[in-house]
């Protein structure tokens, strides 16, 4: 009876938040948990095969074809300033909409859906790396490890201007 009133209390003290939870779609890149928000979140795709394009932006991996549409792939590893991964790693993609056009983020893996309370949402650390902090909404921290929400039109338009 005493671990059912144990129970019931931390039940009680979860529903006591804000009861808000976001739910993200975690992506590794690099080692490092990311996060975008679901609802920008439009399909999660394996290893795709991709045309280059000429005179693109070192971000721009090429286009590739998506059910009959072209769509843009962007290297999310170069955006953030880490380095290639090695030829034979195998890599995924996250297909998000922005500005009514589809592109297709490449990353290392895809994790999991969380929902996470409003509450535990951080801002952005001013000790994050620069590059990461610009494309940054905020962060969760989950277990000893930061999650970095990442902000897709950011992301995208910081790479647009580049040029």
């Amino acid at each position: 009876m005493e671990h059912n009133e144990t129970s019931r209390t931390q039940d009680a003290k979860k529903i006591m938040r804000t009861g808000k939870t976001r739910d993200f779609l975690t992506i590794f890149i690099g080692g490092q948990m990311f996060g975008i928000p679901i609802l920008q979140v439009q399909d999660v795709l394996g290893q795709q095969k991709v045309t280059k394009i000429p005179l693109s932006p070192p971000q721009v991996a090429g286009a590739l074809n998506l059910r009959g549409r072209i769509v843009t792939a962007i290297d999310v590893r170069t955006c953030l300033g880490l380095s290639a991964p090695e030829e034979s790693a195998k890599r995924m993609s996250v297909v998000v909409e922005n500005d009514h056009e589809l592109y297709s983020l490449i990353i290392d893996n895809v994790g999991d859906v969380l929902s996470l309370y409003d509450d535990d949402y951080e801002n952005t650390p001013a000790t994050l790396d620069p590059a990461w902090r610009s494309v940054s909404l905020g962060v969760y921290r989950l277990s000893g490890k930061l999650l970095i929400i990442l902000d897709v039109p950011k992301l995208l338009n910081s790479m647009m201007s580049v040029n």
